[in-house]
């Protein structure tokens, strides 16, 4: 059994769609790894992600995050970590530099693109979506529908993850949109980065210390695919025989500590404008992470307390960059062994503050009534399109349920005739979690009668 990976497997350059060797050297301004970046932003998955949820659902304040900025920002904090970390693994091995053309940019780009990709699978109303999803399929009207599957099958259900159909929604290709397969076609290390759970929907580990084993990543109708990529970087294997479980990517632990990093002060940053966080309070904890020296003067005088946020934000940002591109490096052979699975986040001088931080957003801003009113109405939302659109394509014979799937884009319906239960099951999954937040809400208006489309 392989007991350590290299960095020469784990970057590769290699796409779904060819094993061309130019692909091992690149010679253009744009590398390969830009290109996965730039291929993520014009995909319509990433431009949707605009009006889905971040902190507050459907928000009429214009300044409040939605997934689109907070991607963004992530995507940034990202790539300076990626950086940090690709200028020392060079320094320590030069061949990676001299045999394989990898440069210094070339682990922030990846790092950034899967950043910016890391929520482009999530369904609307945030993680209370992929809440609404799985008690669909637990409930006993979907029962009926899931007869043939098998245990997994029913697991990548009853437990949807917006981490899977994230993978999906990067690799998977509608026939009507594109006769080649392979989703936005992304290189190899870029999908293996952005998948921070690289295992399957089963076993689920209970209680599990290994933070890579707390989700899964993947769902079963991209098993394969995820081996296939697995294998040709080297990601250290994990379980027994007929799981697909493996060790991470070591750049995977960055995408997560940029995601850590942003929502733990930047949803912060939200809740304390919006004044949902009292104004000292969040303050105070916000230079407590800096530890400023009492003594430290600053000649910056502030027009109000909010652009003083604004400031502690971009200094606290650079410092927890700082320190976990250092913890990164300390533990840098222990992630090529497959020996450290702790969130970067877990190890920073600043950990005590974060959690005061978490715990204080949790309460304050996640759990703000008007936030569960709104997710507990998604449910219902997200309930009522997944029970109309499985009928729709499991009982076409009835008029109403004919005029529920003429409602649902064709794409989503072809080569349903040929398909398993759960592969048509996945297609409508597919379909409902793409949707914003606005577009779920107005579709299942429609179709209960609530609102009338507009004619004209």
């Amino acid at each position: 059994m392989q007991h350590t990976t290299t960095w020469d497997k784990l970057i590769s350059k290699k796409r779904f769609e060819t094993t061309d060797p130019k692909y091992s050297t690149d010679e253009s301004v744009r590398g390969e790894f830009q290109r996965d970046y730039d291929r993520i932003v014009f995909s319509s998955a990433f431009r949707r992600l605009q009006n889905k949820t971040q902190v507050m659902p459907m928000p009429e304040s214009d300044f409040v995050h939605t997934r689109l900025t907070h991607s963004l920002e992530a995507s940034v904090v990202g790539r300076s970590l990626g950086r940090i970390v690709g200028k020392s693994i060079l320094e320590r091995y030069p061949d990676l530099a001299q045999e394989k053309h990898i440069q210094e940019a070339d682990f922030g780009d990846v790092v950034a693109a899967a950043c910016l990709a890391h929520d482009i699978g999530n369904p609307p109303f945030g993680h209370s979506g992929e809440d609404a999803i799985s008690a669909f399929f637990e409930s006993e009207t979907a029962q009926p529908y899931l007869e043939t599957l098998t245990e997994a099958e029913k697991a990548d259900l009853q437990r949807f993850e917006g981490n899977a159909a994230g993978f999906r929604v990067l690799t998977y290709t509608y026939p009507a949109h594109c006769s080649l397969p392979g989703g936005l076609s992304l290189t190899y290390t870029t999908l293996a980065t952005f998948t921070k759970y690289p295992k399957e929907s089963l076993p689920l580990i209970r209680n599990t210390k290994n933070t890579s084993e707390k989700k899964y990543g993947f769902f079963q109708t991209e098993k394969t695919w995820f081996n296939t990529i697995a294998q040709e970087l080297g990601l250290l294997k994990k379980g027994v025989d007929g799981e697909v479980f493996y060790h991470r990517h070591p750049l995977a632990f960055l995408v997560e500590a940029a995601d850590d990093i942003c929502y733990r002060i930047i949803d912060f940053e939200d809740g304390l404008k919006l004044g949902l966080v009292p104004q000292e309070q969040g303050l105070d904890l916000l230079r407590q992470i800096l530890d400023d020296n009492p003594n430290r003067k600053s000649s910056l005088n502030f027009y109000d307390w909010r652009e003083e946020i604004g400031y502690l934000r971009a200094r606290i940002i650079g410092k927890l960059i700082e320190e976990a591109t250092a913890v990164f490096l300390q533990h840098e052979q222990e992630m090529l062994q497959g020996t450290y699975d702790t969130p970067l986040i877990n190890e920073l001088s600043c950990k005590p503050v974060l959690d005061k931080i978490k715990d204080l957003s949790v309460r304050l801003i996640y759990q703000n009534r008007p936030v569960l009113e709104i997710e507990a109405a998604g449910f219902e939302v997200l309930g009522g399109l997944l029970d109309a659109c499985v009928k729709a394509v499991f009982r076409p014979e009835s008029k109403h349920h004919r005029k529920l799937a003429a409602l649902i884009p064709s794409h989503y319906l072809e080569l349903l005739d040929t398909a398993t239960d759960y592969q048509r099951i996945i297609h409508i999954t597919d379909f409902v979690a793409s949707l914003t937040d606005q577009a779920a809400l107005g579709l299942y208006r429609k179709i209960k009668g609530i609102e009338l489309p507009r004619m004209y």
